[in-house]
């Protein structure tokens, strides 16, 4: 049967895509339909025919999933940001593991046998609501020209307006409202990307978790606001604030903050807290230990946005990395040291390598905060820095550490880690497709997988983080020469 565009179809979802859409057949033909979850019987209209597939759109649910749940945010179709609130969140685990396994079977050529063996539960969240210690919101304005705040809608650079995001944290609804008031009263233009005129153009606003602090930052199209006095006289009345500071960005761009930032009250800074734990089952309750370790954070500094999630996985690397206190240890794309503080408190000594340099010197100031000495940052690319390194002065690995961004790590850097050769890889990744890229590349070149994790950091959405732990595999000469040596020390 040919189907065509307008066509309206009745469907049962069996699958979601690893973007969150559901899928359901009809004579062998697959259908793509975004807000249909696992077990809804749906009605859609198709929108778009391909040669073996078709988008089509969700008109009406016939029958919901047992699976399916009413989501908090009214805006969760038209926002691009959630992708499966209504899937019932621990559906929702089941839905990120098969993804993060089906990735490893597909892209690095697993077997499930394996998986099966060294894959432990995912952890998940005890909130997946309210987790975000990160938000940026565009402004914009509406049909009337009033000023506006939210989300972009999906694919788009339409603003869904939307103060009270059910990700962030409650002190999102307060700012907002104070900054859109001030806009108006001020007779503030927003930031039109058209034209390149109007003048705020995003907010953006962190949190401490364990620290409660505030950070505002206005991100504008010039050097300053008018009447900024009046702006923070509002601001200031919100607990916890501590940091409220201009960004300016004068490109027609859609990149977010530029490159300056200037504080207009407060602290340059606001700072939080991250503990390691002792992780006891497999839905991550876990108990912390007393010492945490202390991050300073500005505008521009990257800081994990689930900081809960984050002491968990950071926690499950140091357990991986199998640190006795003799180990040289070193993290690529170590950002501002969170992973390598935590390293540092077992390991004899560990190296973090990041090509960003505020990124560096935040992960130097860091270390000095909580009195660590036995960390050193460099700036530079991992694959360059390692091997002068391990030339001039002799240093080597028994434990690298990775945690590259999206596109995973570079082929260069791959090729010095097997060069460098060390005991154990821990590999931490954002995108399981570039992870089991890379594990298969590794794998080929001397070293086998042991174990294997997820972490749930971003309830409600498509994504998820992995973290692996690698071995390196003792040949047949290595293990006669093991032998030898041990033979002749007994």
């Amino acid at each position: 049967m040919k189907y065509r565009k307008d066509d309206i179809i009745t469907l049962d979802i069996e699958d979601m895509s690893v973007d969150g859409a559901g899928i359901g057949k009809l004579d062998g033909f697959a259908f793509f339909v975004k807000d249909a979850v696992i077990g809804d019987t749906v009605e859609a209209k198709v929108m778009k025919v391909k040669k073996g597939y078709a988008y089509a759109r969700l008109m009406q649910i016939l029958t919901p999933s047992p699976d399916r749940t009413e989501p908090r945010c009214p805006c969760h179709r038209q926002c691009g940001g959630c992708q499966i609130q209504a899937l019932d969140y621990r559906a929702q685990l089941r839905f990120k593991e098969r993804k993060v396994r089906g990735n490893l079977m597909r892209i690095g050529g697993f077997s499930k046998e394996l998986l099966d063996r060294v894959m432990e539960p995912i952890v998940g969240m005890e909130e997946p609501y309210y987790y975000r210690n990160k938000a940026q919101f565009p402004i914009g304005a509406d049909k009337n020209g009033e000023p506006v705040a939210g989300f972009y809608a999906g694919r788009t650079h339409t603003i869904i307006p939307n103060t009270d995001c059910a990700l962030g944290v409650k002190e999102n609804k307060a700012v907002l409202e104070i900054l859109l008031d001030y806009m108006k009263s001020c007779q503030v233009l927003p930031y039109n990307e058209a034209t390149g005129r109007g003048l705020v153009r995003h907010v953006l606003i962190r949190k401490g978790f364990a620290t409660g602090e505030i950070m505002v930052c206005i991100v504008i199209n010039g050097g300053e606001l008018p009447q900024e006095d009046r702006l923070v006289e509002q601001l200031r009345t919100i607990p916890g604030m501590t940091s409220i500071s201009i960004n300016s960005n004068t490109q027609k761009t859609n990149v977010i903050l530029g490159s300056s930032c200037r504080t207009i009250w407060g602290q340059d800074t606001i700072k939080d807290v991250l503990h390691m734990r002792d992780m006891e089952c497999a839905a991550g309750v876990s108990s912390s230990d007393s010492a945490g370790i202390t991050f300073a954070i500005s505008p521009l500094s990257f800081y994990q946005i689930n900081p809960v999630q984050a002491e968990k996985l950071y926690s499950i690397a140091l357990d991986y990395a199998g640190l006795t206190g003799a180990e040289t240890v070193w993290d690529l794309y170590c950002g501002i040291g969170t992973i390598s503080l935590f390293m540092a408190k077992r390991a004899k000594q560990v190296y973090g390598v990041e090509i960003v340099e505020q990124a560096i010197l935040d992960a130097r100031a860091n270390a000095r905060r909580n009195g660590i000495d036995n960390a050193r940052f460099y700036v530079g690319k991992a694959e360059e820095v390692l091997p002068a390194l391990y030339e001039r002065e002799g240093i080597y690995a028994d434990v690298i550490c990775v945690d590259p961004p999206r596109k995973g790590c570079d082929a260069a850097c791959l090729e010095t880690i097997v060069k460098m050769a060390p005991q154990r890889v821990v590999y931490v990744s954002c995108d399981s497709a570039t992870l089991a890229r890379d594990l298969k590349y590794l794998c080929a070149n001397g070293y086998e997988l042991q174990r294997g994790r997820m972490a749930d950091f971003f309830g409600q959405t498509i994504h998820v983080e992995s973290i692996v732990l690698l071995s390196k595999l003792h040949t047949k000469q290595n293990i006669e020469v093991e032998l030898e040596i041990s033979e002749l020390d007994y």
